[in-house]
């Protein structure tokens, strides 16, 4: 009976309701109705401005880091940082109304020169009983392919990597990547390309021994001033620990690996030759790794059909709130992505997102980055291209315990931040500044 009176109320204001609209001249009902549409528009704009994430500045000690010295002593040492000259040259920028006539702009894609070949950022939270195998995993497929610096490697009599195919003492003869950069000399000068790599771990504020355990494994390997671990003072979640992490990479190529070792890390070869394969004419590029060709594989199938659920509906809230570049990548989630050096300062300044779907903010700002010169195999420009090419490269994984994704909750929290986060760089809450 209740609810035969609550229809029907219903149904009478719903008639009432078109009564008024048919009676309402039509210029009145424009005004109410672009008032209304104006109204909600500035409530979200508001309710944006206090749910979607604004990352915190750094303290002074995640700018320092943590290494091993050779006579097995741990020091600590000033972390480099790209980001804050790129910073202090928006900031001065920021600093006049208008920019006077021959003022020299510095341009803000621009970023300092690489001084090793390869960058290998690991956000780690509570990772002691995992991280060792990933490491091992890394330095030895790093010191085949990349060598070691050469000052370093000497005073351990490891083998180095020499620049341009030549060799050094203890060193293998070297064979450049397929196209590497095509205009290595005018973005990076006329040097020798850089050689050897490192390892940033950013440790999350752990609460276990995942610094000791670096470190005692940078002892036993000699990896002095390769292997350092940077750590926030407060949790800030896996994206923030990576791009903490990228803001102070000093590799031609960055790449952020998880600390469980899922992925394969020999197949950075393979991220590093579809990232090639996609560079503009600004150096710019990003590939990242795959698990969508596992898809009906065993190690799929063998997950809960709760999760593989999830998985699914995820995929869809991404196609339906992303843009199109980013809606046709299979798999935004995977721990395994690499970027060229020239393709970080149109990304990482702009990072917003520290959880789970940070992945995805990254690829959205790499599909709306400036356009850049298009280039003729004779070096002129022959057109423009938006936005920084993304290379989806199938890869090598297999499923580790010890996840600390709750799948439920997180999963919802990742639907509700990505719809903050499309929002947010919709309605101009979120905005590139000068770039």
């Amino acid at each position: 009976m209740a609810l035969d009176q609550l229809f029907s109320a219903l149904v009478e204001v719903i008639w009432l309701l078109l009564d008024a609209i048919r009676t309402t001249p039509a210029h009145l009902l424009f005004l109410i109705t672009s008032g209304l549409v104006s109204f909600g528009l500035f409530v979200l704009y508001a309710l944006l401005h206090w749910l979607a994430p604004k990352p915190r500045d750094p303290f002074p000690s995640e700018k320092t880091y943590l290494t091993t010295t050779p006579d097995g002593a741990t020091t600590t040492r000033q972390l480099p940082c790209w980001f804050d000259r790129w910073r202090a040259e928006e900031l001065h920028l920021e600093s006049y109304p208008t920019i006077p006539a021959g003022f020299p702009v510095p341009n803000l894609g621009d970023i300092e020169p690489a001084e090793v070949a390869v960058s290998v950022v690991v956000p780690a939270y509570n990772e002691a009983k995992r991280i060792t195998p990933a490491l091992e995993e890394m330095v030895e497929y790093l010191d085949e392919r990349f060598g070691r610096p050469i000052a370093t490697a000497l005073s351990k009599g490891l083998k180095t990597l020499a620049p341009s195919g030549t060799t050094t003492p203890h060193s293998r003869p070297t064979t450049p990547h397929r196209l590497v950069f095509k205009n290595r000399a005018a973005v990076s000068g006329s040097g020798p390309a850089p050689s050897g790599y490192e390892i940033i771990i950013v440790n999350d504020s752990s609460k276990d021994r995942t610094v000791e355990v670096a470190l005692e494994f940078a002892r036993k390997h000699g990896l002095h001033d390769i292997l350092r671990v940077v750590t926030l003072e407060k949790n800030r979640g896996k994206g923030g620990g990576v791009t903490h992490g990228l803001r102070h990479v000093r590799g031609e190529y960055a790449v952020f690996a998880d600390a469980d070792g899922a992925s394969r890390f020999s197949d950075l070869g393979k991220l590093i030759e579809g990232c090639e394969d996609v560079v503009d004419g600004s150096n710019r590029g990003v590939a990242i790794g795959s698990r969508a060709h596992l898809v009906g594989s065993e190690a799929v199938v063998k997950r809960s059909a709760i999760r593989n659920f999830l998985m699914r509906s995820f995929h869809f809230v991404l196609m339906i709130l992303t843009p199109p570049a980013t809606s046709r990548i299979r798999d935004t989630q995977c721990g395994f992505k690499l970027f060229s050096r020239a393709a970080l300062p149109h990304i990482v300044p702009y990072m917003h997102s520290e959880g789970w779907i940070f992945d995805i903010e990254m690829l959205m700002l790499a599909e709306s980055a400036p356009a850049t010169p298009v280039l003729a195999s004779d070096g002129s420009v022959i057109g423009t291209s938006y936005g920084i090419k993304v290379a989806e490269v199938p890869i090598a994984w297999h499923e580790v315990d010890g996840s600390k994704m709750n799948l439920v909750k997180d999963s919802i929290t990742m639907a509700v931040g990505l719809a903050v986060l499309r929002a947010s760089w919709m309605l101009g809450v979120y905005r590139r500044r000068l770039t």
